[in-house]
């Protein structure tokens, strides 16, 4: 019985978790019409995300190319498939781990620093200053951190895809002798523009996850500096799962949509 309850306890805990995620997107969504954001907080926002992330994400999406070219090395030395290593590796840099990893990279620093300086912001009781002088702080804190996080993650794909690519085209030369044009002729060859828009909309997916799980888990911090703690904790777990099962269900979509 006590194992039940405890079950029970944490299936309920799971459940007011994602309805609260769902009401604090709503209230973002509702606070969007009319889009009528404070500009110099949202370029402020997009240059504290996107522009001060830009260097770690090339650094992580140059690195996933030079890894999956590592991985066919040897398969590629057995049988001299060496048309195949552009293709290869330009479907997992551009529609799953060059996002997904990006995602991942981009919530470590984004998300859990949006989820701490919200709850910092709660625990100093300035969330309340705002209510008292009738402020939304969805509409003034949220919602521009939502565009910003949307937007950079998308952009930052962009320019994560061409990082991944160029590690992957340097590395097969590098360690493999293979020609870049080569390594282009069968990215061309593989026709992958279907798999970088997918990678692009999980991009934009993914932005949505981080924002809506760092602001909802910072906007609930309850008990002073542990629950700071606490809720940068929950927000990276929270956006992990999130990322993962977005990342599944747009897969299974475009895999029964392309090839279905």
């Amino acid at each position: 019985m006590k194992v039940l309850a405890a079950m029970g306890r944490e299936v309920l805990a799971i459940l007011e978790i994602v309805g609260a995620l769902n009401l604090t997107f709503y209230r973002v969504l509702r606070s969007l019409v009319p889009p009528r954001l404070d500009s110099a907080e949202v370029w402020r926002q997009l240059h504290r995300i996107g522009v001060m992330s830009l260097p770690i994400v090339t650094l992580t999406a140059f690195l996933v190319g030079v890894i999956m070219v590592l991985q066919t090395m040897s398969y590629v030395r057995a049988t001299g498939a060496t048309s195949f290593v552009g293709s290869g590796s330009g479907l997992a840099v551009l529609a799953e781990l060059g996002p997904t990893l990006i995602g991942l990279m981009f919530s470590g620093r984004v998300g859990a620093n949006a989820a701490a300086e919200l709850g910092n912001m709660v625990v100093s009781e300035q969330i309340d200053a705002l209510r008292a002088l009738a402020i939304d702080p969805v509409k003034f804190l949220v919602a521009p951190r939502f565009v910003a996080i949307c937007i950079s993650l998308v952009a930052l794909t962009l320019v994560g895809d061409l990082a991944g690519l160029v590690g992957g085209a340097a590395t097969a030369h590098w360690l493999l002798g293979i020609d870049w044009r080569t390594f282009v002729a069968g990215l061309l060859e593989a026709e992958l523009l279907d798999a970088f828009l997918v990678g692009l909309i999980k991009a934009l997916f993914f932005g949505i996850v981080i924002s809506i799980c760092s602001t909802t888990y910072g906007l609930a911090v309850r008990g002073g500096a542990r629950g700071v703690g606490n809720a940068v904790n929950g927000c990276v777990v929270a956006t992990a799962v999130g990322i993962f099962f977005c990342d599944y269900v747009i897969t299974w979509a475009w895999i029964n949509i392309v090839y279905g």
